[in-house]
């Protein structure tokens, strides 16, 4: 087991204890552990993979592990006096298992100057064709001295080709190449009925002045015409409430391009730090993924959210956003999950984002 084509993509929204799927290793296991130092000064090993047997692969957001509070979590996200988590990750199986298995490759190789074993890739284990799009420094692994940057690649071709919804789950959004192409979207949308849903952290692990500066771009760029709206997620119980963090890393365009990794949509993650992301074009998964995450969000049913786009995020997402927000403000407990982000307006510090792509992701 290492941690860090046509095939199964399944996708894990969160855990419940009946599905878990447990990962035993013997109690006389040797475990081999070493760490990477090649990375930029400031910047990090992002990425979050595991690799099976060469037979199964998880590539995803969601760390392993309990620093910053239990990140175990499920979709009723019930309220427990802690901090919540919505992550997503994928699962696996068929040729792109290799394609996870090569990258571990080569990051092992640089560190210790081993390498895998030969194996022929796994046949193919469904009917969903996806690809594996990375994040790396150049000048960092010999195996990969030019640096790869197909995340920021696919995000910006499948942005610039969206007609009728962008929806966007993500840690941070401060990306001056990203926020561009959405702010021209909402400038110029290519359908009267063009949305823009980006689902954030109520209170992000700093740089929130950045993602409110990028935001408050946005808004400024739809002029008032109602094409855009930023969320969060808390959960609650009576009169309490807790926020619950958005740590997905999750695109969809139009039913039709789908994305899950690790790769926020900063600069860190899209030129500094080292990143696994899945990308498909398959049109029945990626709406089958906006059915399933935007139930979640809006307490529903995967049929209760089969409509238009535009229709439930003008009928659904921003009456509910907008109740609970007033809520909060007036003091009243929560009577849902949704809320709209506080604090974005068009006077926003529309520039905190570019000058922190700028100076802090270097």
């Amino acid at each position: 087991m290492f941690v860090e084509g046509d095939c199964f993509v399944g996708l894990l929204l969160a855990v419940e204890e009946p599905q878990l799927e447990r990962l035993e290793v013997a109690v006389d296991a040797i475990a081999q552990v070493e760490l990477d130092a090649h990375e930029r000064p400031l910047h990090c090993h992002h990425e979050k993979s595991i690799v099976i047997d060469g037979e199964i692969a998880y590539v995803g957001g969601i760390d392993l592990t309990s620093l910053a509070g239990d990140r175990r979590d499920s979709r009723r996200h019930p309220a427990r006096a802690a901090l919540g988590w919505h992550d997503v990750t994928t699962r696996i199986r068929g040729p792109l298992v290799a394609d996870v298995e090569a990258h571990f490759d080569l990051r092992w190789n640089a560190v210790t100057g081993e390498r895998l074993p030969d194996a022929p890739p796994p046949a193919p284990a469904g009917d969903v064709t996806a690809q594996l799009t990375r994040t790396v420094p150049e000048r960092i692994y010999a195996g990969a001295s030019s640096g790869s940057f197909g995340i920021l690649e696919s995000y910006l071709r499948a942005l610039r080709s969206a007609e009728r919804y962008i929806y966007l789950e993500t840690q941070y959004l401060w990306s001056p190449e990203i926020v561009a192409v959405l702010a021209d979207k909402l400038r110029h949308p290519p359908h009267d009925r063009f949305r823009l849903l980006v689902l954030l952290p109520a209170r992000p692990k700093g740089g929130a002045d950045d993602t409110r500066g990028a935001l408050g771009e946005l808004i400024e760029a739809d002029g008032g015409g109602g094409r855009v709206l930023a969320c969060c997620l808390f959960t609650r119980a009576g009169s309490a409430s807790d926020a619950i963090y958005v740590h997905a890393k999750v695109g969809l365009v139009d039913d039709r391009w789908l994305t899950v990794g690790s790769a926020n949509l900063n600069d860190h993650s899209l030129y500094n730090d080292t990143e696994l992301n899945v990308v498909t074009h398959d049109a029945a998964l990626a709406r089958a993924t906006r059915l399933e995450l935007w139930a979640e969000h809006l307490e529903s049913t995967p049929a209760q959210v089969d409509g238009d786009p535009a229709d439930l995020i003008d009928g659904r997402w921003r009456p509910i956003a907008e109740e609970q927000l007033d809520r909060r403000r007036n003091g009243l407990p929560l009577t849902h999950r949704l809320m709209r982000l506080d604090h974005v307006s068009r006077r926003s510090a529309r520039l905190l984002g570019p000058l922190q792509g700028l100076v802090v992701d270097g």
